[in-house]
């Protein structure tokens, strides 16, 4: 998605068109983690108690804005109650910042698609791109597109850093959901109920990479 370049400063950031350990999908069905059990953007009074919110209300962009800018590109609109990059934009943040959290989405990328979730990023002014700053959870089509020939860099890799196991990215134009746990140096990575898988605080945003990718269902948890 990003070039291989080195991470040194933290954030959350979803970029489109998505730390190590072994897999582990029983994991998944624990207490208080956010499910599919809702309609998508909406809250279960379950994931309500246990301190789950929503980033994304599936009609308006509120809450988010381009990284660096003040405002939301054009190239990203609510469409059919999902977040879609549907033109060329820019990465986009969410205006608040996070530091320790549990991050729930799906996201379904285009044939050939390339995209990805940024986390604890930054914006200082000497970076030039999100990556710079913010390690990245990789949103591919492993099928069409040549990152996927690498573990380190298909679907669901913290790109260049750790790989993803392989079989477990749906093709594209179908759903994936995603669990992200931060908390102080521990991360998770979960893709469809596998678990595999760092600088303290920062964004959530989603990175425009030329092709079109839907976003939805963004629910966060903030961790003590």
């Amino acid at each position: 998605m990003n070039q291989l370049t080195a991470m040194s400063l933290l954030g959350v950031c979803l970029a489109g068109a998505w730390l190590v350990a072994a897999p582990d999908t029983a994991a998944a069905q624990q207490a208080g983690s956010a499910g599919g059990a809702a309609a998508p953007n909406t809250l279960t009074p379950e994931e309500r108690a246990a301190g789950w919110r929503l980033l994304f209300d599936g009609k308006t962009t509120a809450g988010w804005r381009g990284w660096k800018m003040d405002s939301m590109p054009s190239g990203w609109q609510v469409v059919d109650g999902t977040l879609k990059r549907v033109k060329p934009a820019a990465d986009i943040v969410t205006k608040e910042k996070f530091k320790n959290f549990e991050l729930s989405l799906e996201w379904n990328i285009a044939k050939n698609g390339n995209s990805g979730i940024f986390y604890r990023a930054s914006e200082d002014p000497d970076d030039n791109a999100i990556y710079w700053s913010a390690p990245e959870m990789q949103v591919l089509d492993d099928a069409g597109h040549p990152d996927g020939q690498s573990r380190l860099t298909a679907a669901g890799a913290d790109y260049g850093l750790y790989p993803s196991p392989p079989g477990v990215v749906k093709p594209a134009g179908q759903w994936n959901q995603v669990r992200l746990v931060v908390n102080g140096n521990h991360v998770e990575h979960w893709l469809n109920g596998v678990r595999y898988g760092r600088n303290a605080e920062g964004y959530i945003g989603l990175q425009e990479h030329e092709y079109p990718v839907s976003v939805r269902n963004i629910k966060i948890r903030v961790l003590p």
